[in-house]
């Protein structure tokens, strides 16, 4: 029987299509991360040629292959929770499949989960740095998959809290910044690295913390046993955890090993995984506490203040992982566009795609300088008044902004892949999952807003000091922008349901300055002409022909 095609004058399919998909991009495979980073590359100047070379290498192997297709497995097969053993003995543990320990012993090795917290001796490309070499690797990182950045974001946040603990910090901190994973099932105390989780709410409360029913009972002068319920407790089988609870003083934190010194469960009973709309390759759960043993830290009654100060770097963190996928899906969108063709034309060299992706680079770069201008913040503040302002009031712009601009971009770049970008064949599909989570994760954008807010009314020369380095970027102190920034700042204060519109004036100023400061000046002049002095926009490609789209998709995504 013959299946030529009569059409084709007996020519076979593989004949007229050959071996290679007709018209269809190749992967998105064999590049270094870092090195085709013209922006991140530039933003990482000031760091020394071992952190630089560090970079290299990294980037490298994100890059490959294989890289890739760890995320895709681990996004695949989610974790399962096994309450019981085959004997019915209770057992509360999570299984993973071995592409989430795979990528969670890369993220440690790269010292994701601790090195801010490492000695200068210990480290020394990062002296003086820690932040920003950190927040690097973790950019790169999170453009291949995120879900396991929740543990080792977690793990680095925790000693932000046991410092106010330092018997607590001597014992655990050490176990932090050892860049060893260990998944097995035993005691933290037997391991030489951990990983922290945390659990802050409660299904009646929500962000309102303050609402927590979880009581804890001192049982002796070290010990507490803690009963109660957590709504989300994320990265269950994490070595220990933060958690809030009710102590006699009000609401206090506490460190709970998810396992005793001798090796048996701390009656820690997880009910559920939560079935998220992404981040599938980590877990959440729901978990309740029944005479749980923990550790107090930092006084009785000041549980809020003391978990916030894990909670500032985390969302140094959730703002980093979204300008990464950012990043990531657009360089997937501009790849497709430089090998597909349509309508005679590369897709790249049709005027209306080459600006919707000259205007997404823009908002990636912008998120990009923001992100990892808070994190060279984070380094100067110990010792540089300025630069403590601009952490405290940026942190909470920052990872609004950042986040909240992450979603809708994906869109956009999933829609440039057209129907390949949908299917699940691609990693289109995981980012645009994945893409919500950090506007959610460690306060939603109202409660960014509001803390914007307490940050301005508890020292409002915050709002000074970030201008001053705003002026020094632009040269002038005579700008519009800031005047807009102030009167949006004034009406904020005294009418809080305005709250997101300084937000967002002062993120986007602030961007501007930095992209004027590091970026190319064409790139700089086009977002600052785009999102500063037109009236709102809602869709990407509104960029003019004054500015040379395709040459700012060439600089900041060079072609391999």
């Amino acid at each position: 029987m013959n299946f030529s095609d009569p059409y084709r004058g007996g020519q076979g399919v593989d004949d007229v299509f050959g071996n290679e998909p007709l018209n269809q991009s190749p992967p998105y495979t064999g590049r270094n991360l870092f090195a085709t980073d013209p922006l991140l590359v530039a933003l990482s100047g000031n760091l020394s040629p071992a952190a630089q070379k560090d970079f290299i290498k990294i980037g490298d192997a994100l890059g490959t292959a294989e890289s890739f297709q760890l995320a895709d497995l681990a996004n695949r097969n989610k974790p399962i929770l096994k309450t019981h053993n085959e004997r019915g003995k209770r057992i509360d543990r999570v299984e993973f499949h071995p592409s989430y320990h795979a990528l969670l012993r890369r993220g440690v090795s790269y010292g994701l989960q601790g090195s801010v917290w490492e000695e200068p001796t210990a480290n020394k490309m990062d002296v003086g740095h820690h932040h920003q070499a950190r927040a690097v690797r973790f950019f790169l990182t999170s453009q291949v998959e995120c879900g396991h950045l929740c543990p080792l974001t977690m793990t680095n946040a925790a000693p932000a809290a046991l410092r106010h603990s330092p018997r607590l910090a001597a014992d655990w901190l050490p176990k932090v910044k050892n860049r060893t994973y260990d998944s097995t099932h035993k005691s933290p105390f037997e391991k030489k690295g951990i990983t922290f989780g945390m659990g802050m709410t409660e299904k009646q409360g929500g962000t309102d913390v303050r609402a927590n029913l979880t009581r804890a009972q001192a049982v002796n002068s070290d010990l507490w046993s803690i009963t109660g319920h957590k709504w989300f407790l994320s990265a269950p089988m994490s070595d220990a955890f933060l958690v809030l609870a009710q102590a006699p003083g009000g609401l206090s934190c506490f460190l709970i090993p998810r396992m005793l010194p001798d090796g048996k469960m701390n009656n820690l009973r997880f009910q559920r995984l939560k079935d998220k709309l992404g981040n599938s390759s980590n877990a959440s759960s729901e978990v309740e506490f029944n005479g749980t043993l923990g550790f107090l830290i930092g006084a009785d009654g000041h549980g809020i203040r003391t978990i916030l100060e894990m909670a500032t770097l985390t969302r140094l963190d959730c703002a980093v992982a979204s300008a990464g996928i950012m990043r990531s899906s657009l360089a997937h969108a501009v790849h497709h566009a430089r090998h597909r063709s349509s309508f005679q034309k590369k897709l790249i060299d049709q005027p209306l795609q080459t600006r919707v992706l000259a205007d997404l680079a823009l908002d990636c770069g912008a998120a990009t300088v923001l992100s990892m201008r808070l994190a060279e913040s984070f380094d100067r503040a110990p010792r540089d008044e300025t630069e403590a302002a601009f952490s405290r009031l940026m942190t909470p712009v920052v990872k609004y902004w950042v986040c909240k601009a992450t979603p809708p971009f994906v869109t956009e770049t999933m829609e440039c892949l057209g129907g390949n970008g949908y299917i699940e064949d691609w990693p289109m599909a995981r980012f645009y999952r994945e893409a919500p989570v950090n506007a959610i994760w460690e306060g939603s954008g109202n409660v960014m807003c509001l803390d914007v807010l307490r940050a301005l009314r508890s020292n409002p020369q915050t709002l000074d000091a970030v201008l001053l380095l705003v002026e020094a970027a632009f040269g002038s102190s005579q700008n519009p922008l800031l005047d807009v920034v102030r009167k949006a700042a004034s009406a904020a204060l005294k009418d809080e349901g305005s709250a997101r519109i300084f937000t967002e004036q002062l993120a986007l100023t602030v961007m501007a300055a930095e992209l004027r400061r590091i970026a190319r000046s064409d790139i700089a002049d086009a977002f600052l002409e785009s999102r500063l002095s037109r009236p709102y926009r809602t869709t990407y490609g509104m960029l003019d022909s004054r500015f040379d789209s395709r040459a700012i998709l060439d600089a900041m995504y060079p072609a391999v």
